[in-house]
C-alpha cells in the first residue's frame, strides 16, 4: 500500500508543488491538504495519514500548536518545513520538542525548479519519517524497566542494514586504522593542509579498506540487540564523541543538559543543515552546565565544552601541542552526509586512539559504523542507543550488528552512564 501523506501549509503554491513531487513517487499518495494548523489537526484525525508535512508559521493555528494537538489526539510522524532564519530554526526545535520527528529547510528554490538532489532528499526524508517511531524517546526507558511500546508501532527503515554485506571487519579496520595513523602528522597551520588530511580520510573510508571480497565475512542481520546493564569499562577517556541523525536533536537534549561540567571535551556530529546548528548550539547551551558551541575552524578542544559540527561541512581534528584542535572543511562532494560521523570519528581515531568514549544515537542509515570500527580497533569504548528509545533504529543498529558496541543503552540512562564511566 502507498504511504499516505497529509500536507499542511498556508501556501497554495507550496502545497501544489509538494504534492506533485510526492506523487511522482509511486509508493506515496497525498490524501489531503490543509491550509492551516487547525484544519491539519482535523484532517489528521479523519484521514489517518502515515506521515504529515507541516509548515511552522501559519495563520489560525501555527505548526507548533498543531503538532502538540496531533500528538495528543492522533499521534502521527511529522516532518516540519522551516525557513532559513534564526526565528525559523528556533521554532523548528520547539516543534521537535512538541513531538515532530524531523525537519527540512523550506527551500522554495529546490521545489520550484525540481532540482534532482533537493527532490531526492525531500522524498527520502518523508519516507524515513513515515517509518519512524513516534515519541520513541518518551518515556526514557531505564535498564531496570521493561520496554513500553510507543504510540505507533515502529518499522525499521528500508536501508542496506538487513540485506547488504558490509566491507568492515575488525581485522580490516585494524589495517585501515594503521593506515590512518600513518596520515597523522604535525599540526597543519593552513586550511590546505587540513583539506589534504580530510581527503586522505575520505579516500580511506571509501576504499573498501583494501579487503578482498572473500575476506568480507560480516553481513548485517536483522536481529534486535538486547539492552545491556551498565558496566564501567575501567578505561580512561580524553573525549566524549556523539553521532546522531533523525531524532537526534531531542535525544541530545535528553543527554547534554543532564551532564555536569565534565573534565573532558564533548564533540557532536548531528546531521543538520548549516543554518540550524548555531541556533541548536545556543539552545543546548542555555539548558546545560557544559558550554555548548558550534565548532569553528581552529577551535582548541577544552574540557567542559561541547562542540557541535557545523551543518553542511566536515569536522576533523589535528594535534595542537599537547591538545587537539578542530578543522572545519568544506566538503568535496564525495561524502553523503555533511557533517559525516564516519569522517569525524575516523579523525578522532588517529588523534586520540583508545581514549574516546563514543556513542551512536538514533538515526537512519549507517553513518558512524565505520568510524566506530576504527575507534574500537584502537581500543576506544563504543555505546549504542537501544531500539526501544530510538526514533529511527538505523545508525545504532549498524554499530550493534557490526559487533563493536560495548553497551546498548536506553536514552534516559546515557547521561548518568557517561558520568559513571568518566568517574
Amino acid at each position: 500500500m502507498a504511504t499516505k501523506v497529509l500536507i499542511v501549509d498556508d501556501s497554495t503554491f507550496f502545497r501544489k508543488r509538494l504534492k506533485e513531487i510526492i506523487e511522482s513517487d509511486p509508493t506515496m499518495q497525498v490524501v489531503g491538504e490543509a491550509k492551516d494548523g487547525k484544519e491539519g489537526v482535523s484532517l489528521a484525525a479523519s484521514l489517518h495519514p502515515d506521515v504529515i508535512t507541516m509548515d511552522v508559521e501559519m495563520p489560525v493555528m501555527d505548526g507548533i500548536t498543531a503538532v502538540k494537538e496531533i500528538m495528543v489526539k492522533t499521534p502521527t510522524p511529522i516532518l516540519m518545513f522551516s525557513s532559513l532564519t534564526f526565528e525559523g530554526a528556533n521554532s523548528t526545535f520547539k516543534a521537535l520538542e512538541a513531538g515532530a520527528v524531523d525537519f527540512m529547510p523550506k527551500n522554495f528554490d529546490d521545489i520550484a525548479h525540481r532540482r534532482e538532489d533537493g527532490i531526492k532528499a525531500l522524498l527520502n526524508a518523508i519516507k524515513a519519517v513515515s517509518r519512524s517511531r513516534v515519541r520513541g524517546f518518551r518515556p526514557a526507558l531505564s535498564t531496570s524497566t521493561s520496554a513500553r511500546p510507543s504510540s505507533l508501532s515502529a518499522t525499521r527503515p528500508s536501508s542496506t542494514l538487513s540485506s547488504t554485506t558490509r566491507t568492515s571487519t575488525l581485522s580490516s579496520t585494524s589495517s585501515l586504522s594503521s593506515r590512518l595513523s600513518s596520515t597523522a602528522s604535525a599540526p597543519a597551520p593552513t586550511q590546505g593542509a587540513a583539506l589534504g588530511q580530510y581527503k586522505k580520510i575520505n579516500e580511506l573510508l571509501s576504499s573498501e579498506q583494501g579487503v578482498p571480497a572473500a575476506a568480507r565475512k560480516f553481513t548485517f542481520g536483522d536481529h534486535k540487540a538486547e539492552t545491556t546493564a551498565f558496566k564501567k569499562s575501567g578505561k580512561s577517556h580524553s573525549l566524549v564523541a556523539i553521532g546522531s541523525s533523525t531524532g537526534g536533536p531531542i535525544a541530545l537534549q535528553e543527554i547534554i543538559p543532564k551532564l555536569p561540567k565534565l573534565n573532558v571535551p564533548v564533540v557532536i556530529v548531528q546531521h543538520m543543515p548549516g543554518s540550524f546548528t548555531n541556533t541548536f548550539a545556543a539552545r543546548l547551551d542555555s539548558m546545560s552546565q557544559l558550554h555548548v558551541v558550534e565548532a569553528k575552524d581552529g577551535d582548541v578542544l577544552e574540557p567542559g565544552t561541547c562542540y557541535i559540527a557545523p551543518g553542511g561541512k566536515q569536522m576533523i581534528f589535528e594535534r595542537f601541542g599537547l591538545k587537539a584542535r578542530i578543522r572545519i572543511i568544506q566538503d568535496t562532494g564525495r561524502v553523503t552526509y555533511n557533517p559525516c560521523v564516519d569522517v569525524s570519528f575516523a579523525s578522532l581515531a588517529q588523534i586520540f586512539g583508545n581514549k574516546v568514549l563514543a556513542m551512536i544515537l538514533t538515526g537512519m542509515g549507517s553513518d558512524g559504523c565505520e568510524g566506530c570500527q576504527l575507534l574500537k580497533a584502537k581500543g576506544s569504548v563504543i555505546w549504542a542507543q537501544n531500539e526501544e528509545t530510538c526514533v529511527v533504529y538505523g545508525m545504532p543498529q549498524a554499530v550493534v550488528n557490526a559487533n563493536v558496541a560495548d553497551l546498548v543503552l536506553p536514552l534516559g540512562d546515557i547521561a548518568g552512564c557517561i558520568v559513571k564511566e568518566l568517574g
